[in-house]
This record gives C-alpha cells, sequence and structure tokens, in this order.
C-alpha cells in the first residue's frame, strides 16, 4: 500500500490539492507556492525516508484562532511538506476504509461535516425521537487521560 501512496499519480494529485487549498506555513516557514521546489529537489530522499520508515513529521506551529463568541481555539498547523505527504496518505486510505464506517459517523468524512450531523438529529427529533446520543471517542479519551476517569461535556 505505501507504493500506492507514494505513486507518480498519487503524490501529484496530493499536490495539487494542497496548493488549491493554500493555506498557512508550518514551523519551517515554507510556504505552499515553494512546496512544488522543495519537492521536486528532496522527493528522493523524503521518499526513502517514508519507505524505510524513518520519515518524521514536523511539529505543528500553534496558532490561536479567535471564536465567534469569544476565547479562542488551538490550531496545529502541519509544514507543506507533512501536508503533502497526509493527503497523499488520506487519498489512497479513505476509499479503502471509509465504506467500512457507519453511516452516522460524521466526523472527518468526506462530503460531510457537522452540521449535516445536527440535521441529521434535528429530523430525528421532528420524528419523534427523543434520546439522542453523541460520542466524541477522542475527546472522551483525551479527558480521561488528564482526569482519570470519563466525562461528557
Amino acid at each position: 500500500m505505501i507504493e500506492e501512496v507514494l505513486s507518480r499519480d498519487n503524490m501529484l494529485s496530493a499536490l495539487a490539492r494542497v496548493e488549491a487549498n493554500k493555506g498557512s506555513h508550518g514551523v519551517d516557514g515554507m510556504s505552499v507556492k515553494d512546496l512544488r521546489r522543495h519537492i521536486v529537489q528532496n522527493w528522493p530522499t523524503i521518499r526513502e525516508s517514508i519507505r524505510n520508515g524513518t520519515y518524521k513529521p514536523s511539529p505543528v506551529r500553534r496558532v490561536e484562532i479567535p471564536k465567534p463568541n469569544g476565547g479562542t481555539r488551538s490550531l496545529g498547523i502541519p509544514t507543506v511538506t507533512d501536508r503533502l505527504i497526509q493527503q497523499a496518505i488520506t487519498q489512497v486510505l479513505t476509499p479503502v476504509f471509509d465504506p467500512t464506517f457507519s453511516e452516522q459517523s460524521y466526523g472527518f468524512r468526506p462530503q460531510r461535516r457537522g452540521h449535516d450531523a445536527v440535521r441529521k438529529a434535528r429530523n430525528y427529533m421532528q420524528e419523534g425521537h427523543r434520546i439522542l446520543m453523541f460520542l466524541r471517542w477522542l475527546g472522551m479519551r483525551r479527558r480521561k487521560e488528564a482526569s482519570g476517569r470519563c466525562t461528557m461535556d
């Protein structure tokens, strides 16, 4: 599967997606417009480090994003090289694993977002259902690790 991730066609498709999404630089300061040149110059080394398991993603750059109702939300911005690799992996793994997910799963899925989950929940309520279960496993696990017990907000 790693060869499919690293294939020329997949990497070019991933590069086009990253370039189209634009976005901010990571901790290395490299912009999206510099990514193509960087990859052309460094691809053999990057590819080999991925193949042999020695590739190490860079730390993410932390920025605080203001929330509409006050306060801030922490956002981690990976380097554009790491975004390219993440995109290439996503393009290969999503078609394999996404079909196995529950139809009721909305988190980090193609063509789905939180607003869709809320809309679906409202539809269930309008149909007369009165119990709604919302599970956020990652958040629950983090709270459990931090506090020693599992809580829901």
